[in-house]
């Protein structure tokens, strides 16, 4: 039930043009008549199956909205939680960083608004650390750029990439990012870690990455046709389909990681039910991070794995 409302709230911010908070102050106001045609569409949109989100072109995600189209996947609330397990492992090992998104400059930042960029703070006369004081980060797989953006405008002093296999994902992350206000260092196209691996030929080759984060297309493929109508039917296949067992994309990037120039320090995954203990045996495999922990979700489900290397470790 709680769902059903959700959508019928966002449904009617975007059929009468409100906020949420406009909608619950002006909620008990008489519909208007000239917005009855648009909102007999979108319900007849949502009656067929199409998600909400699709039909308004937004969802919120870590206190901001962001747009949605299907060429991505809509945000899910368990990510968030991902996002946050990332900035708390990151902040131990670059606690210069860790403070960016509480300066001056960011105060004045609307609640639920992005944190200002690098360059507002450059401009604002706050200089960024020095770069081994900010990580390189990179979100594999971005989608509608949620992660990546989330974590630019979180720390902007953080220098963000967001690759993505879609062109038309990475053209919705990067009109998110400008959307809200986050500096992101690139938008790379690219299979997972191709683009990046020493000796690839890959368009960013040689970057050191000190923070990976991926929520990539984690569904067995004999589990889709089960899927809801609005996932199965709406959510691009390319961003559900993880092949066989659902592990394909792991499996690779665990090759891929040792191709690197070097491994990153903090790897944060995401990742489906009954998943979590053989993504983090692909990491202990490598033995690089001496702490992999597993994350549970607002259900109790195993939902993110997260590698750190603790400085100084051999």
């Amino acid at each position: 039930m709680e769902e059903a409302g959700d959508n019928a709230s966002l449904l009617l911010q975007h059929v009468l043009g409100l906020n949420r908070a406009e909608l619950l102050r002006d909620g008990r106001e008489a519909f208007p008549a000239e917005r009855l045609a648009a909102w007999e569409e979108a319900i007849t949109r949502k009656g067929r199956g199409e998600p909400a989100q699709y039909i308004a072109g937004e969802q919120w995600f870590y206190g901001r909205p962001f747009a949605v189209t299907p060429a991505v996947l809509i945000p899910r609330p368990e990510t968030e939680l991902l996002v946050e397990a990332v900035l708390q492992a990151a902040d131990r090992l670059w606690p210069q960083a860790a403070g960016s998104a509480g300066t001056e400059a960011s105060a004045e930042a609307l609640p639920g608004s992005a944190k200002p960029a690098a360059s507002a703070l450059r401009s604002a006369g706050l200089e960024a650390p020095a770069s081994a004081a900010a990580p390189v980060v990179l979100d594999v797989g971005t989608g509608s750029g949620a992660i990546a953006v989330t974590l630019a405008a979180e720390r902007p002093v953080w220098r963000v990439h967001a690759s993505d296999l879609s062109p038309e994902a990475l053209r919705t992350a990067e009109g998110n990012a400008l959307r809200l206000g986050a500096e992101l260092s690139a938008f790379i196209e690219g299979d997972l870690l191709q683009p990046f691996v020493a000796s690839g030929g890959g368009s960013m080759e040689g970057l050191e990455i000190d923070v990976l984060v991926s929520n990539p297309p984690y569904i067995p493929a004999g589990d889709l046709p089960g899927l809801q109508r609005e996932v199965r039917e709406f959510e691009p296949r390319l961003a559900l389909d993880g092949g066989e067992d659902g592990l394909n994309p792991y499996r690779a990037m665990a090759v891929q990681l040792k191709l690197l120039t070097r491994l990153p320090s903090v790897v944060g995954f995401e990742l489906g039910m009954g998943q979590a203990r053989q993504v983090a045996a692909l990491l202990e495999e490598i033995g690089h991070w001496d702490d992999i922990s597993i994350v549970t979700d607002y259900g109790g489900i195993e939902r993110h794995v997260v590698a750190v290397r603790s400085p100084g470790s051999e």
